[in-house]
């Protein structure tokens, strides 16, 4: 049976592009079957991130207007064999949206046999992030440890429990899962950021992931390659810990906490 998972936040610049990239490889290595969609019309990144902007020929309008087929527009990965791509269009508006044609399509990815459709959200309220969230079995909610991204993303958990598909038709709502990005147990030692359990008590969703602030991020963005994909990192790791989860593994969050310094390091002030 397919599930189909949003990636959102209420704020911009948390890093959900990244997540939506880095969930659908870790999801797709583990064999099953993904498409991932970029529902941001007018900007488009996640081809960028996922490094095919070359290779787009038709996007997620052009199927829904019948410029083209599922089939011509889906961008298959070169990496993974089990990930395709549906990129947004970067000269169309929003309205050029329409949750008939969003059902279209992803009636289409169901009937040909994707286990998992992960649906990359603008970030807001607006009507790209909703289309996005209103057909979704589960939402992943992307926050930075900050009050104002904790404060909007309390926003979209309000529109997840009411203005969606499973909602309206009282089916249980869409399952929320929190996602932390740019996570510095340093600064939350300073007083400078928020706590996990901080986050926690404002949301009250429980933790799929903690990713930790790393240079790795933007490297990886720059270089068209998700970072999960960039093993032995802490970032990748952290992701990867975050896909398992997600799939109904349990692991214990890491990059939590500060690295406690050597005997030599103390001593001599490193």
């Amino acid at each position: 049976m397919t599930e189909i998972i949003v990636v959102t936040s209420g704020k911009g610049g948390v890093g959900k592009t990244t997540t939506s990239a880095s969930l659908a490889c870790g999801i797709a290595r583990t064999g099953k079957k993904v498409a991932v969609i970029d529902f941001d019309i007018g900007l488009r990144n996640l081809d960028l991130i996922m490094g095919c902007e070359r290779r787009v020929v038709y996007d997620f309008v052009n199927v829904i207007t019948g410029d083209c087929t599922l089939k011509q527009a889906l961008i298959k990965d070169k990496r993974i064999d089990t990930l395709f791509v549906l990129a947004a269009s970067q000269t169309r508006d929003k309205d050029a949206l329409t949750a008939e044609g969003v059902r279209k399509v992803l009636d289409e990815l169901i009937a040909d046999g994707f286990d998992y459709i992960l649906c990359d959200s603008p970030a807001g309220i607006e009507k790209g992030a909703h289309l996005a969230m209103y057909f979704a079995d589960r939402a992943v909610v992307v926050v930075n440890p900050e009050v104002s991204s904790v404060r909007d993303s309390d926003r979209i958990l309000g529109l997840l429990a009411s203005k969606t598909e499973r909602a309206e038709k009282g089916n249980g709502g869409v399952k929320e899962h929190l996602l932390l990005t740019r996570y510095s147990p340093k600064r939350v030692a300073a007083g400078e950021m928020l706590s996990i359990a901080d986050v926690k008590e404002i949301l009250g969703l429980e933790v799929i992931g903690v990713i930790p602030e790393s240079a790795d991020v933007l490297s990886a963005s720059n270089a068209g390659t998700p970072v999960i994909l960039n093993d032995g990192t802490d970032v990748s790791e952290a992701y990867g810990d975050a896909v398992a989860r997600l799939l109904g593994e349990e692991r214990e969050l890491r990059f939590i906490d500060e690295p406690k310094k050597s005997f030599f390091s103390r001593m001599f002030g490193g």
